[in-house]
This record gives structure tokens, sequence and C-alpha cells, in this order.
């Protein structure tokens, strides 16, 4: 049986008969591969295997309008796992976790689709984290042919005059969660015909709802249940996500619905692979310097587009992508301008016209390779590549390894990994075999996060008032940040007395149940809050030289981030912060193309606010809980780019700023500190072991937790006021916490243990970036003991209980 690699599914030809699929090149990239295995670039390769298709007939069940449209695309069997979502459906919500291009998305649409030939009411919501996926699912279902099946995309992009016809006349709308929240959701009356009809929310991509995004959407989510609830329906939820530690959790979290089915047993083809590791060579041992990754991926690149290979090349940042496709060409125009032309980048910030336009040049085949940030990670076709090379780690394992799948749909493809300079680059090169096995990590989110869930309930309430009924979807503790609005001003209490007068009612009467409202109606709260920060509290930012609104930034990073003199990234761009205006809340900046970053000198303080959990582990007393973070930015670092080098200091006079957060806290007594134990600590070095082991800490906590270590805070200190001993803390960077430091709290032993690989593994004398050093540290990186944070944690890991 062949595979349409498009979309993974099962087809025959008219006959029955298999079509014959393209046999698999021999691989173009032996050569290369054997290069860097000689000068020690090539730090480990392995192969996976080609797995075998699992195939079911089409369930005859189906509605026949169903039928005809699966075979009108060629669809004559499924894969298991397709067979078994489609069960699944009839009987509760799940979540569907198979590979990359293994078909995910017919598990949601073939219920979809019987759904809507069953009953011409009905309705169906996708929800899409990127327009770009939204655009490719709308040509998919219009490949289907159905009469029955009128989908529409609404987004920002959507003209105003094709918005009624939409909401009259669509019964699939594709959308995302901004626009579901900002735009649906408080004009619900507008959308009586979607919520009086709505069958089916398809939720995809949703490893994507993590972190702050993720906390924000399940409240969305939540409220759009509690809407569909008031007119009248409860929609099945089918979730399908890239494959996680936690899927089940994550749904359930995401959707508020308990009961989720996993669907994770893939049924499909899985290609060969050559899976590489290439480390940069090292250019100075003793600072552990090494050449520019993004060097190392314009070579490959370039290699293999000579080859003959068809390629995506991914690199997190807009201008990786700009300067990466830049060299790479550079290369190729030495040797044959023409395949020059055959590289194109691929980022946000190109108009919608030319993204599809490089689209359809690499399906095509017209396009040899493109380089592209994770725009291009999740599922849209982009046709049958041979190779994915991924420069420096993404963040998360699950998705190094969705860039990863994006090639050898041909049954045979090359996978690679270029390291940086990062710790965790560096980490995963010192470890290549744990790092090829590891497991995926846990997505995290707290849609009660206080602030977060604060925003949303404010939302809500206008919406519709907010009664005790809500509890079904808005959790068990509602009320009482429901309280918290009406203390702040922002909510109104009706508690049964007269609406007009304030008059209890007389005997015999009916009482009225206790709403919430707001107090302000002609307010427009989703308007004013963005799901990509934790805080409505925010300062804009506004290129000067464009006349534009870039984006906000939380109040409490403001002046880390945004201060005077800052150089600030925004979608990889680099701009210089002219002027950061306390009043106005605003940072006014323009586009920089100089050769240094800046890095703020900052004084942080942690206050224990509220001990919520506590326990002895590797010898220490570990304790999670609310703690309030104050920080004062004294100055900021220039350094130059090429070398890291610092250039000068300059002194900044800027208020303190605090916030709510959530925290792991560990506490050393002296036993650890004995210089009886080994060699001894100096009490001089105390701070800088304890500064480096937080470090080496935060630095891979996103192992256990899909975060990114900006998202995380620390504090180091040789004696802590409320704990009256050397304290490490280790706290949620977003105000209110989303789950970060809990998560670490939960997986202590296994924190310190990366930690300690992380340290004892590199070469380095003193400490570097591939280890202690880090790039957001606020004081500067000083003091770092590398040699005392290796011997604490070693100490802490002996006391490790043996496993029964």
């Amino acid at each position: 049986m062949a595979t349409d690699q498009r979309e993974g599914l099962a087809v025959e030809d008219g006959a029955g008969r298999s079509k014959a699929r393209a046999a698999p090149r021999s691989d173009p990239w032996r050569e290369i591969l054997a290069t860097g295995r000689d000068d020690g670039r090539l730090v480990e390769a392995s192969l996976s295997k080609q797995g075998q298709a699992r195939l079911t007939p089409l369930p005859q069940e189906l509605h026949p309008e169903a039928l005809q449209a699966l075979k009108r695309v060629g669809i004559e069997q499924l894969y298991s796992h397709q067979a078994q979502a489609l069960t699944r459906a009839w009987e509760g919500p799940f979540i569907v976790t198979t590979g990359t291009a293994s078909g995910k998305s017919l598990c949601f649409n073939l219920p979809t689709l019987e759904v809507l030939s069953r009953d011409p009411k009905a309705r169906a919501l996708y929800l899409y984290p990127t327009k770009a996926l939204a655009q490719d699912q709308a040509r998919m279902l219009g490949s289907f042919g159905m009469q029955r099946l009128r989908p529409a995309i609404y987004d920002g992009d959507t003209p105003r005059q094709a918005r009624r016809e939409i909401r009259r006349s669509c019964n699939v709308l594709l959308t995302n969660p901004d626009m579901l929240h900002v735009g649906i959701l408080p004009n619900h009356e507008a959308w009586a015909e979607l919520f009086s009809n709505l069958a089916v929310v398809v939720v995809d991509e949703a490893h994507v709802y993590r972190g702050v995004f993720g906390s924000h959407v399940g409240n969305v989510l939540r409220r759009l249940r509690r809407i569909a609830n008031a007119y009248g329906t409860s929609p099945r939820f089918l979730l399908a996500s890239a494959t996680i530690a936690n899927p089940v959790e994550l749904a359930e979290r995401l959707t508020g619905i308990e009961d989720f089915a996993l669907i994770d047993q893939d049924g499909a083809p899985t290609p060969a692979r050559q899976i590489a590791m290439w480390n940069p060579p090292l250019t100075d041992e003793r600072s552990g310097a090494r050449a520019s990754a993004l060097a190392e991926g314009a070579e490959l690149l370039a290699k293999l587009v000579q080859s003959g290979a068809r390629c995506i090349c991914f690199t997190r940042s807009r201008r990786g992508v700009e300067l990466l496709s830049k060299l790479a060409r550079q290369l190729l125009e030495a040797e044959d301008p023409k395949l020059a032309q055959l590289i194109a980048p691929y980022r946000a910030g190109y108009t919608p016209q030319q993204r599809r336009e490089i689209e359809a040049r690499l399906v095509s085949g017209e396009l040899r390779a493109v380089v592209s940030t994770d725009a291009l990670e999740l599922g849209i076709d982009i046709g049958e590549l041979d190779a994915a090379l991924v420069v420096t780690f993404p963040g998360t394992v699950a998705s190094l390894r969705q860039m990863w799948g994006r090639a050898g749909r041909r049954g045979n493809g090359l996978a690679v990994y270029v390291a940086g300079e990062d710790a965790l680059d560096q980490f995963f090169c010192r470890h290549p075999p744990e790092f090829l096995t590891r497991p995926v990590e846990a997505a995290i989110l707290d849609h009660e996060s206080q602030q977060i869930h604060l925003s949303h309930l404010l939302c809500a309430a206008y919406e519709g008032p907010l009664s005790s009924s809500d509890s079904e979807f808005l959790g068990p503790r509602w009320e009482a940040y429901a309280e918290l609005l009406v203390g702040a001003g922002q909510l109104r209490k009706r508690d049964g007395r007269d609406a007009q007068t304030g008059a209890r009612l007389t005997a015999g009467a009916t009482l009225r149940p206790t709403t919430y409202v707001p107090r302000n109606h002609g307010a427009y709260p989703a308007a004013a809050l963005s799901l990509r920060s934790a805080s409505m509290d925010s300062f804009a930012i506004v290129d000067v030289e464009a006349g534009e609104l870039l984006g906000s930034t939380e109040a409490a990073r403001a002046h880390n981030t945004v201060h005077q003199g800052a150089i600030y990234l925004h979608l990889g761009r680099s701009y210089e912060v002219l002027e950061l205006d306390l009043d106005r809340r605003q940072a006014l900046v323009r586009a920089f193309d100089g050769d240094w970053y800046t890095q703020p000198k900052t004084e942080t303080l942690t206050a224990i606010e509220r001990l919520l959990d506590r326990r002895q582990a590797l010898g220490v007393e570990v304790s999670f809980g609310n703690v309030s973070v104050t920080e004062t930015v004294i100055a900021y670092q220039r350094k130059r780019l090429s070398d890291h080098a610092q250039i000068d200091l300059v002194t900044l006079d800027l208020p303190q700023t605090s916030f709510q957060t959530q925290a792991l806290w560990f506490e050393l007594d002296d036993s650890l500190l004995d210089p009886a134990l080994d060699v001894e600590i100096p009490l001089d070095a105390l701070l800088g072991a304890l500064h480096a082991t937080e470090h080496a800490q935060i630095a891979v906590l996103p192992l256990i937790a899909m975060c990114d270590r900006w998202d995380i805070g620390g504090l180091s200190t040789n004696m802590h006021p409320q704990t009256g001993r050397p304290t490490i803390f280790i706290y949620d960077g977003h105000p209110g916490g989303i789950g970060i430091a809990r998560t670490a709290f939960q997986r202590f032993t296994e924190l310190c243990d990366d930690a300690h690989r992380l340290i004892s593994g590199c070469r380095c004398a003193d400490g570097c970036p591939s280890c202690v050093q880090s790039p957001k540290c606020g004081n500067l990186n000083e003091p770092l003991s590398k040699l005392g944070a290796r011997l604490l944690l070693e100490r802490m890991l002996r006391q490790q209980q043996p496993q029964p």
C-alpha cells in the first residue's frame, strides 16, 4: 500500500492496486557526514528504521457523503490511529499525538465530516496557533469537494465586508485563539448561529499552548464552553499535538474537561532517517568559545543543495534566518550562481502573499532549500524534503523532533542538529546517546495563575453575568477571584437585592442568585488583554522611525528589557531603546544594526510570602510557595557580538519594580559545607558556588518543563534573612507563576543531577556560556565558582536515597 506523503493517507489507484512510490534516492550526504566524522564535528550519528503502516478498511457505516468525500481525494483505507480516533469521537473527547506526517488532520476531519453530513445545522470551530496553518487546513477541507462543507477563515486578515457572510453561512470556522478571545466571544450575540449549533471544537498543535500563552488559552477555552452552554450546546473537543510527556494532562488543563482519551499508537509508515549531531569546532579551549553555529549550518546547507537534496533549515531568530540564508548563498555563488537562487528565507514579517509564494515554490520543487524560523515547524504542507537541519537547540526536544520530522517523507531522510555555544546545546553534545533517546518534555500551564485568571474573569463577566453555575466551566475557586475584582472596583456584586433600589426582596419573593457584573459596562476588557503576556499592566514598544506599535512588554519586565540604551530583540530584529517613558508607559525604539548587545545589572530581593509545600531531598530542605520579587536595574553593560568582550558599563536611575510569583527554594545546612567532607569550599567562594549552581539549574530546567531560560528567574545568597541560611531561589519569571517552579520542586533530584552533569562535563577552566555563565544574569556573571558548584552538587547527590 502506498502512502500519500502530504497527509500520511493510505491510497490506491482506481483498480485497487497500489500506486508506485518513487524509489528512495541514494543518500547524498554520506560524504558530508564522513568529513564531519574525520574532523570531529560529527558528535553522534544514528539511523532510525523504517516502520510499516497498519491499515484498516473505511467504516461502511459512515454517511455516504463522507465516504464519497474520502474517495474523492483517493482515501480507500485508514491508518489504525485514524480509525481509533473516529470510534472515540462518538464516545468523548480525545487527544491524538502520533508522529509528524501521520495524518493527524484526518483524525478530526473525519468525525467533523460525519457530523456535518448527518446534521445540516451543525457547526465546527477549528483553532490554530498560526494563520498559515488555518490557510493550509482550509485548502485541505476544500479538496474534499463536499457541497455541505462550507469552511471559512476568520482572522485579522479577513476583509470586513466578508465577515457577516461568514457568520451567516459557514459551518467550519477556522480561526486562532486571539481572534476567539477578542473578536468572537465578546460579540457572541452576532455569532448566535455558531454557538447554537456548535458540535465540534478542534484544537490543533495543542503542544504550542503552554506557559503564559497556554495559561491564557486555557481560560479562553473555558469561556468558550461557558458561552456555548448558554446557547444550549456542549461541543465535543478533539485535540491534536506533537508528542509530549503529558498529553492527557495538557488536554484537561487546556479545556477544563476530564476523561480525555489518548490516541498515540501511530499506524502510519515511518521513513528511515539518518540522525546526526554536529558541534562547531572549539576556537578557544580555555574560554569554551566555538565557531559560529550559523556559519556551520550555512556550510552544511550549501553542500546538501549542491548534492541535489531538497532541504529545510530551522533557526530561532528572524535575523538568524536572513544571515544563514545569505551565508549559504555566498558559498554557492562561488561554485554555481544558479544554485544560489534556489535558497529562500521564510519568516514572520513577510506578507501573506510572499509566504504563500515561497511555500508553492518549495512544494513544486522550484526551490531547493528554505531557511525558516519555527513558522514551518508545525503541520503546514511543504512537500517532500530530503533533509532537515536545526541550527541551535529550538527550546524543547519535542520541537526538535517536530522539525526533524519535516524531512524524509520519500522514505529516506537526513536530520541534523547543529549545536550552539549555549549551555543546553553543549550539554547535549557531551551526552549524545542520552540526547537521542531523551523523553520529550511536559507542557506546563496554569489557567488559575492569579493575574491571568483575574483578567479572563473580567472578560467572562462582560460576556455574561457570573453566577454559581459557572463553577462547571471556570473552576471551583473562581468566586474567590471574583471577590478580588470586586475589591479592586472592577466587578460589582448583585446579591439578591432589588436591582433598582437596592432594597431586600419582600417575604415570599424569589431570591435571585448572586451574580457578578462589570462595574464599567462600557469597557471592553478583552481588547486590553494580550494572550502573550501574563499581566494586563504593560509598556507599549513604539518604533519612532516607522511610526508604529511593535508590541508590548509586561511592566514587571520593562526596566530589564527596554531601559534607555537597551538593545531589544523583537521577532528577531534588533532595536535600540531611545527612551523609557515611565509616565506614558512606553518605550521609544529605533532599528539597530550595531555590533554590540546589552545586559542589565540588577539588584534582586526575594521575600517568602506563603509556604505551600516542603520536603527533605538530597540533604537539603526544599520548599515551594509564593514569593515577591523586587528588582532594581542599576546599570547595563554593553558587549561586542563577535567575542562578548565588555565595551563599557552605563549607570541607570530607575525605581524598584516588584511582582508576585511562585518559587522553589532550598536551604543548605552546615553538613554540606563542612570542609572535612572533601575539598573545602572557602567562605569567600561560597556565594560564587551558590550562584553557579543556580545558573546551572536554570540552564537545565527546560529539559524538564517546556520553557525557556528567559521564563525563569533566580537568586542565590549566602544568608537569606527569612531562612537564616545559604539559600537558592528559582522562580517563575512571569507575574503569578505558570507552574515551572512547581515542576522543578516536584523533580528536584533530576534537576540537580542534570545540573551536575552540565558542569562536570564541560572542559572549560573557570566557567563559560556552555556551563555556568548566563546571558541573563543580573550580576553580570559575578561571582561564579564552577568548582564550588560542582562540589556542592556532588555532596547533595551523595545524599540520594537508593531506589528499591
